[in-house]
């Protein structure tokens, strides 16, 4: 269970580059660094676009007002120069930005977070996996939900065999915030989400199901796609070419089959992400809606109920427990796991700890390409008609 006790030898200095007041992801990575004010402190920041607006905000925030920067370019300088400058930076920014301030962070020898999806491209992604390997820095990815503990016990059953042979895959994250066009025309974050200029070459599929992508991956180490068919739309006419839902069959190669639904025009759904895990003995079924629930349903007995907290789950899911049995955990918690995973890789990189490294489970960069090759593969697909392509 954690406590909030040290895990690493001291905070590490900490910046962002946006998240500022008006981001809608911002408190989400402060929530989640700043958990454990034992792993992360922080220093400095560039939050805006808008340079007194960002100074306000990080003042509001407790950052010093010297450390609050114009920009990401000025900041990557100036800490360079500081004995107690920056060490590691998220980047809370448009998707079409994350490139460039990657590889200037890496450039400026910092660690760095990343919002989901990575870059546009693969290549860009091993262009950047090589510069990080050559620098000995870590890229992470927030890939939301995926630090809550249950979904360690999935991993856990899956992997021992609880389940058998895993026969079919059932994934979704949906929601039906824009059904409508309204939010499109007041909300400067969703303009860009729908803009490919900006959110790159999908808007739901990149949006929400590298999340639950991701999830499953973590859940099923093993399984790897072989092929798969997307059959994507537009159901709002003007966010064309990016698509609000989306349906994704997949093969794997144990010969599994897969289906994701990915949706923000999913009307009056509050659901967000379900995972479902069939396999030939048992099934296992988890939802954020549910989160402190597992439904663990074995052909031929009662259905069951597992709840987080509780001493028979798997110690690699109680090894993250924080708030214990009786009491909710969230996003929130998730966060703060997904935060401490990376920086316990960071004290591991930098003490050459690589044993360490081997052991941890947290996304990083070999997680942010297979988020972004997922996404090529399903645009692909869709754009040849929803055919089925071979996943590469």
């Amino acid at each position: 269970m954690l406590n909030g006790e040290r895990l690493i030898a001291r905070p590490l200095r900490w910046g962002m580059v946006g998240g500022g007041r008006l981001g809608q992801v911002g408190y989400k990575h402060r929530s989640g660094a700043l958990r454990d004010n034992t792993a992360y402190q922080l220093v400095a920041a560039a939050f805006d676009i808008d340079p007194q607006r960002g100074r306000s905000f990080g003042v509001n925030l407790g950052v010093s007002e010297e450390r609050l920067y114009d920009n990401y370019q000025a900041m990557f300088a100036a800490e360079a120069e500081r004995a107690d400058g920056l060490e590691v930076v998220s980047i809370a920014t448009p998707n079409g930005t994350h490139y460039e301030i990657t590889k200037a962070a890496l450039n400026a020898g910092l660690h760095v977070i990343c919002e989901k999806p990575l870059f546009f491209t693969s290549a860009e992604v091993v262009e950047i996996r090589e510069l990080a390997r050559a620098k000995n820095r870590i890229v992470g990815v927030t890939y939301g939900f995926s630090g809550h503990p249950l979904l360690m016990q999935m991993r856990a059953m899956v992997t021992s065999g609880l389940l058998g042979d895993i026969r079919i895959v059932d994934l979704q994250y949906t929601h039906g915030f824009n059904a409508t066009d309204a939010v499109d025309k007041i909300s400067d974050a969703q303009k860009w989400r729908v803009d490919p200029k900006v959110a790159g070459p999908s808007f739901v599929l990149g949006d929400l199901s590298t999340h639950t992508f991701y999830m499953s991956q973590l859940i099923m180490p093993h399984m790897k796609i072989r092929e798969l068919l997307c059959d994507r739309q537009s159901f709002i006419p003007s966010r064309a070419p990016l698509e609000d839902n989306a349906r994704v069959l997949m093969h794997y190669e144990n010969g599994a089959v897969g289906t994701l639904w990915a949706s923000s025009v999913n009307a009056g759904c509050m659901d967000s992400q379900k995972i479902r895990i069939v396999g030939s003995r048992a099934s296992i079924e988890w939802t954020d809606s549910r989160p402190s629930e597992l439904r663990y349903e074995v052909q031929g007995e009662p259905r069951q109920i597992l709840d987080r907290g509780m001493s028979y789950l798997d110690d690699i899911c109680n090894a993250e427990e924080r708030m214990g049995a009786l009491h909710t955990e969230g996003l929130a918690e998730s966060w703060a796991n997904i935060y401490l995973r990376i920086a316990r890789a960071i004290d591991a990189t930098s003490r050459g700890d690589t044993s360490l490294l081997e052991t941890l489970v947290y996304p990083g960069i070999e997680a942010g390409l297979d988020g972004v090759r997922w996404i090529e593969n399903c645009v692909r697909s869709a754009d040849q008609g929803a055919v089925w392509v071979d996943f590469e």
